[in-house]
């Protein structure tokens, strides 16, 4: 990370947590709007498949909070990285 982004992301932590959900998604918004590709035929009908799934009710959709837990999890016991506590991971 260059010096100065990480000047940002330093300035950007000590935002309060509301302030730094307004600048993440307007960071991505910008990003959605520099990166506006089509979908190929291949993903729209995956997404179409997955949807149909769980409009279905075949598949059960898992809250954010276990698959991140469940990560975190696997994070510790294979040596990766964890997020410290309190972050938005």
């Amino acid at each position: 990370m260059s010096p100065d982004t990480q000047e940002i992301l330093e300035s950007a932590l000590a935002l309060p947590s509301a302030a730094q959900v307004e600048l993440i998604e307007a960071l991505i918004a910008r990003l959605d709007e520099a990166d506006q590709q089509p979908l190929s035929e291949d993903w729209i009908a995956e997404i179409q498949r997955r949807s149909a799934d769980y409009d279905a009710g075949r598949v059960q959709p898992i809250p954010w909070s276990d698959v991140r837990d469940r990560v975190r999890g696997q994070e510790n016991s294979s040596g990766w990285r964890a997020l410290p506590p309190g972050s938005r991971g």
